[in-house]
């Protein structure tokens, strides 16, 4: 989905488990972020409820961020250890 500008917003997933008292404060510091920097950004808080939903989403810890698709850590990137505890 474009903006009214044309341009394509960031696409922003935030993975998290239940009770994460980090996820808040990650949420808002991309809207900050973004807000800051006039970035648009579509972002999708997904809860992680299963060890195979971990692997398949490549689930590091809570809360993971993904955008467009890549770790913003450099290093999860080349990780593997994907899991839910």
């Amino acid at each position: 989905m474009e903006t009214p500008s044309g341009i394509q917003p960031l696409a922003i997933k935030v993975l998290h488990t239940e009770g994460c008292t980090a996820t808040p404060e990650t949420l808002e510091l991309i809207e900050e972020v973004a807000g800051r920097t006039g970035t648009p950004i579509d972002v999708e808080r997904i809860l992680i409820e299963s060890p195979e939903q971990a692997l398949e989403l490549k689930f590091l810890g809570s809360p993971t961020v993904l955008v467009n698709g890549l770790d913003v850590d450099p290093a999860a990137r080349e990780h593997g250890a994907y899991g839910f505890t």
